[in-house]
């Protein structure tokens, strides 16, 4: 246990280099000229324990929970916008939001720059913060998530999320301390203190506007940039070596995959199991493995946050379409990993916008997820015409494989005329895959079985090998 508290603590650490960050840490700096102790401390703690709180609130999956965290958060977003307001235009702000600005002049008379500060008020913009902070879902925080759902309200989850929050709390203490001497060194040397308010002042209002148009659980979420994830997946690998495969599916169902669009080869991973725990269907009425019988189905695991998730969607949509008259039945599970994802609006609405038509279950008990033993985000299983599960992929890529196995078991279940053909999909923005190019990084994966650029030739599983290869440089 000490073990994975660490990971989640460094997990936490790695923060600050991931662009979900960037909506609330104008409202970390709006205080970095202040004594630490007294106004950055107290923040850092109210921020951290309130995360903490909803957090672990989420796990136990209730409606009110949901609630309670889209209030919060509202509430949050005036008392920001208020105090960013007063930084900026305090004696606009004064005459035309005269009973609101009070509260804001309270706090900003304690907390804004050089003036003297209360750690009570700081407290109160620290829990404003923890409610409006949505952190990118990296390896580690996917896994503190993930377990905290499966197992509930617990002393371990909220000991794993408390750590996480304490890891990001340290490095914007690093930050705070650092920007509190430049920007102190700044008012010395140059005379700027009230630009420097209303920089603050205006850096808060954006963040206010990011999070209240969804860029930081959205766009911001969904950056396909070069990221913490393989350093957080080696610590993942290195501290809690079972953590990743606790729950794995034997491996007699997992197939290695090459890179050409040959059908792999299928196996028998035992009866498709229940759909019954799902707690409401969006674009269906439920569906049941019994009513399925006869049919080739595709279960996708997703959430509609994920980047992951939403690189693969387009592969998923066009399946679903292509092969929709010839028997194939495709099902989104939408398995949370947020509170703001357990909302059935939120998921109707992004699921609308990405042009989802397929049914989905909605698993906001995790009843399905735990009924296939899954992990993962995304996770495709395809189950052939007598309800069995003959194949399974995990994570993005592999499209053509996948594809050339919805074939088969179509052909199995006796369509005739099967397209044979593969896919070609257009996408854009967040669902378009990642190239290499432009900052933009492929997923990257631990092990051999989804290695790929290998410079090597083949790769030799589960013994030792020697690989050589000759470089070329160019010409000339």
């Amino acid at each position: 246990m000490m073990l994975v508290i660490i990971l989640a603590y460094l997990g936490g650490l790695l923060t600050i280099a991931s662009p979900c960050i960037l909506p609330v840490l104008p409202f970390v700096f709006a205080r970095s000229d202040q004594p630490f102790v007294r106004t950055g401390l107290p923040l850092l703690a109210g921020m951290a324990l309130t995360f903490t709180l909803f957090a672990t609130l989420a796990a136990v999956g209730g409606g009110w929970v949901v609630a309670a965290n889209q209030y919060g958060r509202g509430i949050a977003l005036v008392l920001m916008a208020v105090f960013g307001i007063t930084l900026l235009f305090p004696r606009l702000a004064e005459r035309i939001m005269h009973p609101l600005v009070n509260v804001g002049n309270s706090l900003s008379n304690r907390v804004a720059p050089g003036q003297p500060a209360g750690p009570g008020a700081s407290f109160l913009l620290g829990i404003a913060t923890g409610l409006l902070w949505a952190p990118c879902a990296g390896p580690i925080l996917g896994l503190v998530l993930t377990g905290a759902a499966l197992q509930g309200a617990n002393v371990g989850s909220t000991l794993l999320l408390l750590a996480y929050a304490a890891g990001a709390a340290t490095s914007l203490a690093l930050a705070l301390l650092i920007g509190g001497k430049v920007f102190s060194a700044m008012k010395r040397s140059l005379g700027v203190g009230e630009w420097i308010r209303r920089i603050l002042g205006a850096g808060m209002l954006l963040g206010v506007v990011a999070i209240s148009f969804g860029l930081d659980t959205g766009v911001l979420a969904r950056l396909s940039t070069a990221s913490t994830g393989g350093i957080e997946q080696a610590l993942v690998k290195r501290l809690s070596p079972d953590s990743t495969t606790a729950n794995a599916p034997s491996p007699a169902s997992v197939v290695k995959t090459s890179d050409d669009d040959a059908i792999p080869t299928l196996t028998d991973a035992g009866v498709m199991p229940s759909l019954n725990g799902a707690t409401q269907w969006l674009n269906s009425p439920p569906l049941t493995a019994e009513s399925l019988k006869g049919k080739v189905v595709l279960v996708d695991f997703w959430t509609y946050s994920c980047i992951n998730c939403l690189r693969s969607l387009p592969y998923v949509k066009a399946w679903a379409e292509k092969y929709r008259d010839q028997g194939l039945v495709v099902i989104g599970v939408h398995a949370p990993e947020f509170a703001f994802e357990r909302d059935v609006n939120n998921v109707t609405k992004e699921a609308k916008k990405l042009g989802v038509t397929y049914p989905i279950a909605i698993d906001n008990d995790y009843s399905i997820w735990r009924a296939f033993n899954n992990q993962y985000w995304p996770a495709h299983y395809f189950i052939d015409a007598s309800g069995h599960i003959r194949y399974e992929h995990f994570g993005e890529g592999d499209y053509a494989q996948s594809e050339r196995v919805i074939q088969e078991l179509l052909r199995q279940a006796g369509a005739k005329n099967v397209n044979s053909g593969i896919s070609t999909v257009s996408a854009s923005g967040v669902e378009q895959a990642a190239s290499g190019q432009n900052d933009i990084s492929p997923e990257t994966y631990l092990g051999y079985m989804r290695a790929q650029n290998f410079a090597s030739g083949e790769v030799t599983g589960d013994k030792p090998a020697d690989y050589k290869k000759t470089f070329r440089t160019a010409s000339g």
